[in-house]
């Protein structure tokens, strides 16, 4: 079976280059590994948490969307999708939403740094808290357990939620007594570069000091690139490479040689400016073919549309089949499975032996055992009273033939006491 890995971008707003280096390149070129599997998905419900404005949501979905395939994700070698295309990801969102405890939500982080940012503002805890807000790390698990992914690409930022996944199915497990789920790990990467901003921080846009990936074309990268923040001095003076976020923007680009090779330039003095325009180049350089790409898919919205959809439809015999076993484990079962079972059940227990009472003309009650054809094994009783005989043969089922010491009991020519005991036994766990 081949190792699966999952990757998912929310689309609150448009991509830009941290995004590029920190996830879409390297998620590209682990699709490219033998023996994997990769999942790729716009997980556009969780958008909801973040945003209110459908129109920009909306666009989101495209823009993301057009960027993976024009950065070379290959929808014949992958599986590509919409999360709102997976019809089944909300209905185990609800099912694994009941098995989760509350105390586990309670400890996401996003979750207590809302109601840390409430408390420091003088406000009630649970202020602008929605349910999408804290449940996020359930739907978070109902994606990867769909699928039931290997490894889950993140920043460090978010192991905690593959482990609450892991938790989940876990006692999803335990609770069902059925291995239906597998458990994820996170997978970081520590070769892939975290990229700096415009002031040097994180590339985030909650910090608003992105570089644009594609949006605002190649006018647009220079003159982010120009706002990045360095120190006064002039060209010609002596400048350390790491006094800059520009030498980590070059170095995701570049090669080793490249890499030395600009640093000793700006040991030997290389200006500012020049500096912005040699990173500009080397970024466009690879960025520049996937834009046209991407402008040309944000001209064709269709032919996304019908890549996303061709992959939901390759997924949902997937997804469904995962459902249904989930359904049976937690008894949302058919009806027919049920009454086949009991029919089943019915027509096992007239083909076993079993035990025929009567009264002969002397007015003693009696026995026999007979086999599913009718053929007589045992013989026996003598009793006064019908309710007796009763009693002794339900006293037979459970301590076998010594229950009729006290009685007359006879077994039929060819017939021996291992295989009424092996019936006895049988009957015994029928019941």
């Amino acid at each position: 079976m081949k190792t699966r890995f999952l990757t998912g971008i929310t689309p609150s707003g448009t991509l830009h280059l941290g995004n590029y280096v920190g996830c879409i390149r390297p998620a590209i070129e682990k699709a490219k590994l033998p023996n994997t599997e990769s999942f790729y998905f716009i997980s556009d419900y969780h958008a909801l948490i973040k945003t209110r404005d459908p129109d920009r949501i909306e666009k989101s979905r495209m823009q993301i969307a057009a960027t993976w395939l024009a950065c070379g994700l290959d929808p014949n070698h992958v599986h590509f999708y919409r999360q709102s295309d997976i019809l089944e990801v909300p209905e185990l969102n609800w099912i694994l939403n009941c098995i989760t405890s509350k105390g586990l939500m309670n400890r996401a982080h996003a979750y207590k740094a809302k109601v840390d940012d409430n408390v420091a503002a003088g406000e009630d805890p649970d202020n602008n808290v929605s349910m999408g807000l804290y449940c996020y790390p359930i739907l978070m698990a109902a994606d990867i357990l769909m699928f039931n992914a290997n490894y889950i690409p993140v920043g460090r930022d978010q192991i905690q939620h593959v482990e609450m996944c892991r938790d989940i199915a876990q006692r999803f497990n335990q609770l069902y007594g059925k291995e239906i789920f597998t458990l994820p790990e996170a997978f970081i990467d520590e070769e892939v570069a975290v990229l700096p901003g415009l002031d040097g921080r994180k590339m985030s846009k909650s910090y608003d000091n992105v570089i644009p990936l594609f949006e605002g074309g190649e006018k647009a990268l220079k003159a982010a690139i120009l706002k990045v923040v360095t120190d006064c001095k002039e060209p010609g003076e002596p400048k350390d490479p790491c006094s800059t976020s520009l030498t980590q923007l070059y170095d995701a680009f570049a090669t080793l040689s490249e890499k030395e090779e600009f640093a000793n330039k700006l040991r030997d003095g290389l200006g500012w400016g020049e500096a912005k325009e040699i990173v500009f180049k080397q970024i466009n350089a690879e960025i520049g073919p996937k834009r046209a790409k991407y402008e040309e898919l944000m001209r064709n919205p269709q032919v996304v549309e019908d890549i996303l959809m061709e992959g939901a439809a390759r997924l949902r015999p997937m997804s469904q089949a995962l459902i249904e076993e989930v359904r049976n484990a937690v008894g949302l079962r058919r009806f027919k499975p049920i009454q086949e079972k009991a029919e089943q059940k019915k027509a096992k227990k007239r083909s076993c032996p079993k035990f025929k009472q009567y009264r002969e003309k002397d007015g003693m009650f009696y026995f026999n055992l007979q086999d599913e054809k009718g053929n007589v094994l045992m013989t026996g009783g003598c009793l006064e009273n019908g309710r007796d005989l009763g009693k002794l043969l339900c006293c037979f089922k459970a301590n076998g033939l010594k229950a009729f010491q006290e009685c007359y009991c006879k077994l039929s020519d060819g017939v021996t006491e291992e295989q009424i005991e092996a019936i006895r036994l049988a009957m015994h766990e029928e019941e």
